[in-house]
């Protein structure tokens, strides 16, 4: 067994490209040419998967119903709500409730359910 098929490829295509080093030059040129490409490729696929998920969760949040606080209260994690307050509901699981609390910036929030129907328009 040996490998003289493979040598005598090597040194045939190095003769016509001028030696082994312009076949190593042609050989890492075109490598980093196809990663760069392929890179290129899968951020901008990446890029507009991004925003059609970007777009649909915008298109969620267009749907859901703003509530407006009716009355002052603060929850047990002491979330204060003051009259005039809006918030979104994102999700709920029994009696929490995941509020999105409109321009403030830490949001979401979890709120008792209990508490949301006591002090705004919000219901079950």
């Amino acid at each position: 067994m040996s490998n003289l098929g493979a040598y005598q490829w090597l040194t045939t295509a190095a003769k016509k490209v001028g030696g082994p080093k312009n076949l190593v030059l042609i050989i890492a040129g075109t490598g980093v040419a196809v990663y760069k490409g392929s890179e290129i490729v899968v951020k901008k696929t990446v890029k507009e998967i991004k925003k059609k998920i970007r777009i649909h969760q915008l298109t969620e949040m267009a749907d859901t119903k703003v509530y407006s606080v009716t009355a002052e209260g603060i929850s047990n994690e002491g979330l204060a709500f003051k009259i005039g307050d809006q918030f979104r509901v994102l999700e709920t699981d029994k009696d929490a409730v995941l509020i999105e609390k409109i321009d403030n910036d830490n949001n979401p929030y979890f709120v008792s359910e209990e508490l949301l129907m006591n002090i705004s328009n919000y219901k079950c």
